[in-house]
């Protein structure tokens, strides 16, 4: 274990690999927190809207995906919406991820298994809505050559494939690579190794999963909790893997809502950065 907030439900943990620091969030509890791996200190960085999912822009700060907004938080500084979100059939968004092109694949909640889904939103703000009705749309990843777009369905417990164009954006031939079993526990939040492996964190299993790029399960990691949220790589050497997981509360003694970290052998992929509203040209900053 490294840190316990106790998150109610601890979501999408971000390596960032300039500062050396991993970000996560907890979701219904409106939290954003930050370890910093050199000094081995935390802290919590916003309070405000629930934020399901976020990403590293490209000048440092976060791009936070809400209820029904998508704001920026700077490194220093408070949150501002940059773009209003209307969907009346969406709950909140829930686990996202930028491409190498700065476009952001966002998944959403619905507000019932008919609704929610995944979309697109391109370096100009503008909103695709990709497909509909999954109900609760979880953790994607890119195979290491790009040609590959991975996405979770946690309502039908499946994991599919797509071919990418990273040109356009388009996600085309969608397959079903994994199948959970329907009575047991449900993949949530996915990451992509260097050889191309998925590696999925599994709600109500006490797990990750590492599964062969076309689905089939290798290994499993196993945690001293039973609700597993999400997983990243980080490290100075993507050779570590960052955990979060649900259900804590603030009167507990338990590892329930903590972050771990579990080290090697394994390696992951760089973090790609968004650029939504900062135009392609716009150099990077600290």
């Amino acid at each position: 274990m490294l840190v316990n907030e106790h998150c109610k439900t601890g979501e999408n943990p971000v390596w960032d690999a300039e500062r050396e620091c991993v970000y996560w969030t907890d979701i219904p509890n409106g939290k954003l927190f930050r370890y910093d791996l050199a000094t081995r200190k935390h802290e919590q960085i916003y309070s405000g809207p629930p934020v399901g999912g976020f990403t590293l822009q490209a000048d440092g700060g976060l791009l936070l995906f809400r209820v029904s907004d998508i704001a920026v938080l700077p490194w220093r500084g408070e949150a501002r919406t940059l773009i209003e979100v209307r969907d009346e059939t969406m709950e909140r968004f829930n686990d996202v991820i930028a491409d190498q092109e700065g476009r952001v694949f966002a998944g959403t909640i619905g507000v019932n298994c008919e609704s929610g889904g995944l979309y697109r939103i391109d370096q100009d703000g503008s909103i695709t809505k990709l497909f509909h009705g999954t109900g609760c749309a979880n953790g994607s990843g890119f195979s290491p050559d790009l040609r590959l777009f991975y996405w979770t369905d946690s309502t039908s417990k499946r994991i599919f494939r797509f071919n990418y164009d990273r040109a356009t954006g388009v996600l085309s031939n969608r397959t079903l690579v994994h199948q959970a079993d329907s009575a047991g526990a449900t993949p949530d939040g996915l990451t992509v190794d260097a050889e191309g492996n998925l590696w999925s964190a599994i709600w109500g299993g006490g797990c990750v999963i590492k599964h062969a790029p076309d689905g089939a399960p290798i290994e499993k990691f196993s945690l001293p909790v039973r609700t597993v949220s999400s997983v990243c790589f980080g490290g100075r050497d993507l050779d570590t893997m960052f955990v979060t997981t649900a259900e804590g509360t603030s009167d507990s003694d338990t590892c329930d809502g903590a972050l771990f970290q579990i080290e090697g052998p394994f390696l992951g992929l760089p973090e790609f950065r968004s650029r939504i509203g900062i135009g392609p040209t716009e150099k990077t900053g600290k």
